[in-house]
C-alpha cells in the first residue's frame, strides 16, 4: 500500500477508535492531566498524518517539491517510495489537504482573535464597573475585587501580569479556606495554561465539525480541565473543602436543582471530590504516559518505513 493511503488509514482509524476507547474509559476522571495527555498525542498523530500524506502527495505530483521534500535524502531513497506510480489522484489528494491545513490555521487564527476580542471586552466592563485611582497602574494587583451580589471568580489573562478577579458576592459566601481553594482552582487554570489548549481544541471542533475526534477532543477539554483544577484545589486544601466551595459558589446558577443549567457538570465534580476513586499507580501513570507519546511517532515510522528499507535499516521482507 502506499504511503499516503496508509497515513490516511491511520488517520482514519486514530479518529474514529480514540474517542470510544477514552470516553468508555474510567481513568480519565481519576487522572485528568494524563488524559489531557493523551488527547493530544492522539490528535497530533492525525494532524501528522495528514500533513506527512500531503508532502508525500505534493512531491508525486509535481518536480518541485519533490526536490524539496527529499533534498537532504540519500542515493536511493526517493526511488524507494515509487512516487510515479501514485497516478492521477496524488495532485488532488495533496490539494485537498493543503485546503484542510489552511483552513485549520485559519480556525486557530480566527478562534485566538475572538478571544482577544473577549478579553478586551471583557478588560473595559472592569475597567468601567473598577475604575483605576489617581496614579494606579492597570494591571498592578493581581487581585481585582468587583462589585456584584452573584458569587463569581474567573482568572483575566493579560500582557504583563494576569489577574484574578472575584466578586464581593463570592468574598461574603466563601470563607477562610473555601476562599482559597476557589483562588487554588483559578491558579490552575492558569498555571496549566489550561486556556491555549481550550482555544486549540475550540478551533479545530468548530473547523471540522464533521470530524468526530476533534468534536470529542473539545468536550473532552472542557471537562478535564476543570477537573485538573479541582485536583489541583483539593491537594492544598483538602476536597471536603474544594467540594464545599464548588457548592457556595454555584448554588444559585441552578446546577443542583431540578433543571440543571449548562454548568450540569458541577454536580458530578462535587460527587468526584466527596467520593473519590483511587489513583491509579505511579508505574501505570507512566506507562500511560509513555505509550501516548508513542502514538506520534506511528505515523513517522509509517512515513520512513520505505526509506529505511532502501537504506537496510529495516527488516528484510
Amino acid at each position: 500500500m502506499m504511503v499516503p493511503l496508509a497515513l490516511l488509514v491511520l488517520a482514519g482509524l486514530a479518529a474514529a477508535m480514540a474517542p470510544r476507547l477514552l470516553t468508555r474509559a474510567d481513568w480519565p476522571d481519576r487522572e485528568p492531566v494524563v488524559a489531557l495527555w493523551v488527547w493530544q498525542c492522539v490528535v497530533a498523530a492525525v494532524l501528522l498524518c495528514c500533513v506527512l500524506a500531503m508532502a508525500l502527495s505534493a512531491a508525486a505530483a509535481w518536480q518541485a517539491v519533490r526536490g524539496h521534500v527529499f533534498a537532504l535524502a540519500p542515493h536511493g531513497v526517493m526511488e524507494a517510495y515509487a512516487l510515479t506510480a501514485y497516478g492521477s489522484w496524488a495532485a488532488p489528494l495533496a490539494v485537498t489537504l493543503a485546503c484542510g491545513a489552511v483552513w485549520t490555521a485559519a480556525m486557530l487564527t480566527r478562534e485566538v482573535h475572538w478571544a482577544r476580542l473577549r478579553h478586551r471586552r471583557r478588560r473595559a466592563e472592569l475597567l468601567m464597573r473598577s475604575p483605576l485611582l489617581p496614579g494606579e497602574e492597570p494591571g498592578a494587583d493581581r487581585l481585582l475585587v468587583l462589585e456584584g451580589d452573584r458569587p463569581d471568580a474567573w482568572w483575566l489573562r493579560g500582557r504583563a501580569t494576569p489577574q484574578l478577579v472575584i466578586t464581593t458576592g463570592a468574598l461574603r459566601r466563601l470563607k477562610g479556606s473555601r476562599l482559597d481553594a476557589v483562588l487554588a482552582h483559578e491558579q490552575g487554570h492558569a498555571r496549566a495554561r489550561h486556556d491555549w489548549l481550550l482555544h486549540c481544541s475550540s478551533a479545530l471542533a468548530n473547523g471540522f465539525p464533521q470530524v468526530p475526534v476533534f468534536a470529542a477532543f473539545r468536550d473532552q477539554v472542557h471537562h478535564l480541565v476543570e477537573l485538573a483544577a479541582d485536583d489541583a484545589a483539593s491537594r492544598r486544601f483538602g476536597r471536603l473543602t474544594t467540594a464545599l466551595a464548588l457548592v457556595e459558589l454555584n448554588e444559585e446558577s441552578g446546577v443542583f436543582g431540578p433543571c440543571p443549567s449548562r454548568l450540569s457538570q458541577v454536580p458530578g465534580r462535587v460527587h468526584r471530590l466527596l467520593e473519590p476513586t483511587p489513583r491509579l499507580t505511579a508505574a501505570r501513570r507512566l506507562r500511560l504516559t509513555a505509550a501516548a507519546a508513542l502514538v506520534p511517532a506511528v505515523p513517522l515510522l509509517v512515513t520512513f518505513a520505505p526509506g529505511l528499507s532502501a537504506l537496510g535499516l529495516g527488516t528484510p521482507g
